[in-house]
């Protein structure tokens, strides 16, 4: 990648609010690519462990680009949001926005009360800039907020970049991203963005540049969109299931229709994480609010398609127990929402493990990264510390995050360890040749109790997208 000196200026110093997945990867990476970053969050647990070369996260390749970055004295942290105004140029905001505790809407507590503690300390011309997803009008809200308790009044400038983060993937898309997206007010705030940016649009990384509101609706857009491809083929899965159809067979013939394509469109367990059903709810509820739901109605039932293949997984695994689950021990197979994540927000297979705990399973549940969140999430499953002691004694294996540890076990090792060779492929991730000619039970969601294997083309084999924090 090349300077960020532009014209001989002084590159602008970056700081980075809020070091969670999306701010600690952002900060990371701003440094990475030669910028001076200041990496800022109330916690000080979280600045501690980073300013230790520790990630509080589970992502791949981030510890060693963090190391990196601080050893080339680019990259610091803190807690103290005077010194964050000091020495700040461009201001990055990247706090959460959760699903609010009372609705469907986002939480913008976070963001408020971060661009309120930058806002009333900046004393000099500088542009703050959200990351954050949030509903359509956030941005001109908080534009007339900021200008409202600043010191430098309408001097002070507001712009949004959206992220488009995968995790598992996240320094990769922030290095080398598909696209950027500026929203933005003046032709200045579109140069402070394009300055420190430069080393991506260097690589002629398309721009767009946009208004405020725009800039806003891409992500939840987007996110929508890819929501609902994901769940249009898993209803698809409970035709199939209605009617002895095999859905990876009408994947496949769909993926090479080129209106369609095959990317995302991959059946299983369905979507989850901090990201996709928080951002869809809150998409609903915000166009509710502005008088146009109806045109967006159909993402509750992208949200319903989704949540019923978590019970649709409880029913197979309990058919395959015999019909009732009382005493079953079940080997739970992942608790991440995804793979290469130790995230278990709205995880799928942490929900299908509690279901099958209430119905008096006996639930041992390993992730190569996600026991302790999990723990935390639902304590009274129990963890086990390998796939080995998981699977040991089980009547049904459930695989439900599809790690490449699981995708590639051996169903000799594996039937050697059960106590019956019934096994539920919750992700799609599995020959099914190779389970049922060693003699295992196989079951599939959308797929008939017998049917054969077919390959899927390698792009139906992408991971579940999460595109942020």
């Amino acid at each position: 990648m090349s300077t960020p000196l532009q014209n001989h200026e002084p590159a602008p110093k970056v700081t980075v609010i809020g070091t969670g997945y999306l701010g600690a990867t952002h900060a990371v990476c701003m440094a990475i690519m030669g910028f001076d970053v200041l990496g800022v969050d109330v916690d000080q647990r979280k600045i501690d462990l980073l300013s230790s070369g520790r990630v509080p996260f589970f992502e791949p390749g981030l510890p060693e680009k963090l190391e990196e970055a601080l050893a080339s004295g680019r990259l610091r942290f803190s807690t103290d949001f005077d010194e964050a105004a000091a020495f700040g140029d461009v201001h990055f905001v990247c706090v959460g926005t959760p699903q609010a505790a009372d609705s469907s809407a986002a939480d913008l507590t976070y963001v408020d009360a971060a661009f309120t503690a930058l806002a009333t300390r900046i004393d000099r011309k500088a542009l703050l800039v959200g990351k954050s997803t949030v509903p359509i009008g956030t941005a001109a809200r908080i534009t007339a907020m900021v200008q409202s308790v600043s010191p430098l009044g309408e001097e002070l400038e507001l712009a949004w970049n959206p992220e488009f983060l995968r995790e598992g993937f996240a320094v990769q898309d922030t290095l080398f991203p598909d696209r950027l997206v500026f929203g933005v007010s003046s032709p200045w705030a579109e140069q402070q963005l394009r300055r420190v940016f430069a080393p991506i649009l260097d690589l002629d990384t398309p721009a767009i540049v946009a208004d405020l509101a725009t800039s806003e609706l891409v992500k939840v857009a987007a996110n929508s969109f890819l929501a609902t491809k994901i769940s249009f083929i898993n209803a698809m899965a409970e035709v199939c299931e209605a009617t002895g159809a095999d859905v990876n067979h009408l994947a496949k013939a769909l993926s090479l229709d080129d209106r369609i394509g095959g990317r995302f469109l991959k059946p299983g367990l369905g979507f989850g994480g901090g990201c996709l059903p928080k951002d869809i709810r809150a998409f609903k509820y915000r166009a509710e609010e502005l008088g146009v739901g109806q045109a967006v109605s159909f993402l509750g039932e992208v949200d319903s398609i989704n949540n019923r293949r978590r019970v649709r997984t409880v029913d197979l695994i309990r058919e395959l127990a015999g019909g009732d689950l009382a005493g079953v021990r079940v080997a739970a197979l992942g608790a991440a929402f995804k793979p290469n994540s130790d995230d278990v927000r709205d995880a799928p297979a942490l929900d299908v493990a509690r279901l099958l705990y209430l119905e008096g399973a006996i639930v041992s549940v390993y992730d190569p990264e996600a026991n302790a969140n999990a723990h935390r999430a639902y304590p009274d499953l129990n963890y086990v510390e390998s796939m080995a002691e998981a699977v040991e004694q089980a009547d049904v294996v459930a695989l439900l995050t599809e790690w490449a540890e699981f995708r590639n076990a051996d169903p000799d090792t594996l039937g050697a360890l059960v106590n019956h060779r019934r096994i539920l492929d919750g992700r799609h991730a599995l020959n099914a040749n190779d389970y049922t000619s060693k003699g295992w039970q196989y079951r599939a969601l959308g797929r008939p109790a017998q049917a054969a294997t077919v390959e899927l083309a390698s792009d139906l084999r992408d991971e579940t997208p999460t595109l942020a924090v």
